[in-house]
């Protein structure tokens, strides 16, 4: 697998510094950037080299990890964020997809778990899709809401969401074998989704499936 170059942005000093040397032991990794706090990892970018994963706490000064979030989804820019934090709270998980990350992790995870998480976040944009499903699934406050009459998507727009909710986290490129389409195609549905209903991510896509039961496992 090519170098995947990562930024931290984490308070304390001692959590970065042991992360870097965690990372740094496993052969594909590579720090690039680290940042003490929200507000002047959002001033510095866009960064001068690109890290391919952000790893992002939840607890910090002044901005926390949900609000870096909010402002990164300002940006006409991809940033496959994973939130690592000791916060495991349902509201911040659930928030955290919502504004766009594309993992979460509690600081209690394995180094496996962390490497895992990273490794699918640079290739295929997302980790862990499969554990949101099955939380979702058995949440006790799941509200009853049904497709609303403004929900319109084409079959093909309704078979490509599908896809991004099935618990064998599929690539594009696999999306597109089943379907029988390019990889233009499918982008094409997402970009479709993505700007009718203001969705940013794979995770806001089954979020935004699920809310509105509108393809398997939610209907």
């Amino acid at each position: 697998m090519d170098l995947i170059k990562i930024c931290i942005i984490d308070d304390h000093q001692i959590v970065r510094q042991g992360l870097k040397e965690l990372l740094h032991k496993m052969d594909n990794f590579k720090v690039i950037e680290e940042f003490d706090n929200g507000e002047d990892f959002l001033e510095a970018l866009p960064l001068k080299t690109a890290p391919d994963v952000y790893i992002l706490d939840y607890s910090m000064p002044n901005l926390n990890g949900l609000e870096v979030l909010l402002e990164l989804r300002k940006k006409n820019e991809e940033y496959r964020v994973l939130m690592l934090t000791q916060h495991f709270d349902e509201y911040i998980i659930d928030s955290a997809y919502e504004y766009g990350a594309r993992g979460f992790l509690n600081k209690n995870c394995t180094a496996q778990d962390l490497k895992f998480a990273i490794e699918n976040i640079a290739t295929i944009g997302y980790t862990n899709i499969s554990e949101i499903l099955k939380r979702l699934k058995s949440s006790e406050n799941v509200s009853e809401q049904k497709r609303e009459n403004n929900i319109v998507l084409s079959s093909r727009e309704l078979q490509f969401l599908k896809l991004v909710c099935d618990e064998r986290e599929l690539t594009y490129e696999q999306m597109s074998e089943i379907l029988g389409v390019t990889i233009k195609s499918i982008d094409s549905y997402r970009i479709a989704i993505f700007e009718r209903f203001g969705i940013r991510s794979k995770i806001g896509l089954v979020l935004f499936s699920f809310k509105y039961r509108l393809t398997e496992p939610f209907i």
